[in-house]
């Protein structure tokens, strides 16, 4: 049965809240998850009760778990994170259920049926994460073989892409020919997963992430290959959208070709061809920037801020978020925030500046992604001490059980996630004593993200 609001798992450890999404073999719920350490929202995802029915159920639960070990094995900042794996007694099945990250945004086919295409550079932004998480995955030995817009969640004020739904990962080497199992999503998937024993390799992904972009970008799904493969040509997306360049639309068609061997064999490879030079959303004028990310309640200039993070200067970057801060807060005398200050500090210029950190670190550092952090360690509005020192050990802050003074702090793009901002007092260190209501002070920071 699909499990209804107020149903519990795990002796009321999870409380089901509603329907996330159902595909055709999984179905993923919102929940909330209790623990001594305060409450959190969590994605539920487990197999459907139209699978539960069917006689090859085992199969599909061992397929279910095998996803479940793809996901643990596949830690990525564009990949959903899962946290657990548990069964749970549903009348008289075992089903495995996984407990993963709950991402608070909109699938890209759902947005783009409701508000319209994407502009090129937003698209190409999108895909680029994407391609950069499917790197990642092939490198480590899987490919995904469902990429399709309906697997991509947009989040972070629509600054990052995430990767999600891996049932039909599987191992692969590449070029090698196995059996496989069919399924594949039309308009998506390559012409060889449409043959139960074919070659795979990385080319088979590059083929659903081209059509993905080619649907960004023109709001049709492509003619699914089959058709393809008999004749019957594809509209190119550049007839249905004549702002494509033709650099993109000629990518988008070799990601697409037919024929395995005449796309291009990697991922990086693809990407190439977009001619990126960062994994950051492009911007080729100032009043792009502004359109998209530069909104301000304060009338504050972030052009600067901009700057410094798309070229990684974190510490310079560090201290300029702190000057335009206090400049906000009216706190450039004292030098120093109270929780009063922050408290009534503009919420859109808060949320400006966080999607600019989260946005040029790829998701890694910025104000969302401490509170993402703090609530996986059971972390709730109300602080609590042992929480936050492990929220500490985590962010890199404490160092050997000692808060670190900022001329410590690891000011790189390899620093612990959510290591950055920092935002104190450049000459103390996060001592007891300069933490006086400290983590209150960044609650009350994170209280609109």
């Amino acid at each position: 049965m699909v499990w209804q609001q107020g149903y519990q798992l795990k002796n009321g450890e999870y409380i089901i809240e509603s329907v996330l999404g159902s595909g055709g073999f999984g179905d993923t719920y919102k929940a909330i998850k209790k623990s001594e350490n305060g409450n959190k929202i969590v994605a539920i995802k487990t197999l459907s009760d139209r699978i539960q029915m069917r006689p090859d159920f085992q199969e599909h639960q061992e397929r279910f778990v095998q996803e479940a070990f793809n996901l643990l094995k596949c830690s990525h900042p564009n990949i959903v994170r899962i946290e657990r794996v548990f069964q749970e007694k549903d009348f008289e099945v075992d089903l495995w259920c996984m407990e993963m990250e709950y991402i608070q945004g909109y699938d890209l086919h759902d947005y783009i049926k409701r508000n319209g295409i994407l502009s090129q550079e937003i698209a190409l932004a999108y895909i680029n994460q994407v391609g950069e998480a499917l790197t990642y995955v092939h490198e480590t030995g899987f490919l995904h073989r469902d990429v399709k817009p309906a697997n991509i969640l947009i989040c972070d004020n629509g600054t990052k892409a995430i990767l999600i739904d891996f049932g039909l990962a599987r191992e692969f080497i590449q070029d090698f020919t196995k059996t496989h199992s069919l399924a594949s999503t039309p308009g998506y998937a390559p012409i060889e997963q449409y043959k139960e024993r074919d070659k795979r390799g990385a080319y088979t992904d590059v083929y659903a992430l081209a059509a993905t972009l080619y649907f960004s970008l023109t709001g049709e799904v492509p003619l699914p290959s089959i058709y393809r493969n008999q004749g019957i040509p594809l509209i190119t997306p550049k007839e249905h959208n004549p702002k494509i360049s033709d650099k993109i639309n000629k990518a988008i068609l070799v990601g697409m070709e037919v024929l395995p061997e005449y796309r291009p064999q990697t991922m990086k490879e693809w990407l190439k061809l977009l001619k990126f030079k960062s994994t950051t959303i492009e911007v080729n004028t100032e009043t792009e920037v502004q359109s998209l990310f530069l909104e301000t309640e304060a009338d504050i200039d972030y052009l600067q801020l901009n700057d410094l993070l798309a070229q990684q200067q974190w510490k310079k970057a560090d201290e300029e978020t702190y000057q335009l801060m206090l400049s906000i807060a009216k706190r450039e005398n004292q030098g120093w925030f109270d929780v009063s200050s922050i408290d009534n500090f503009p919420s859109l210029d808060l949320r400006t500046i966080d999607r600019l950190w989260v946005h040029y670190s790829k998701g890694r550092f910025g104000f969302s992604t401490q509170k993402r952090i703090y609530q996986t360690l059971g972390g709730t509005k109300v602080y609590k001490e042992k929480i936050w020192n492990n929220f500490g050990d985590k962010v890199g802050w404490k160092v050997k059980k000692k808060w670190i003074y900022y001329k410590d702090a690891a000011f790189s793009g390899n620093a612990p996630e959510g290591h950055l901002p920092l935002l104190y007092h450049r000459e103390f260190a996060m001592s007891v004593s300069v933490l006086e209501n400290w983590g209150v002070f960044w609650l009350t920071a994170w209280r609109d993200l």
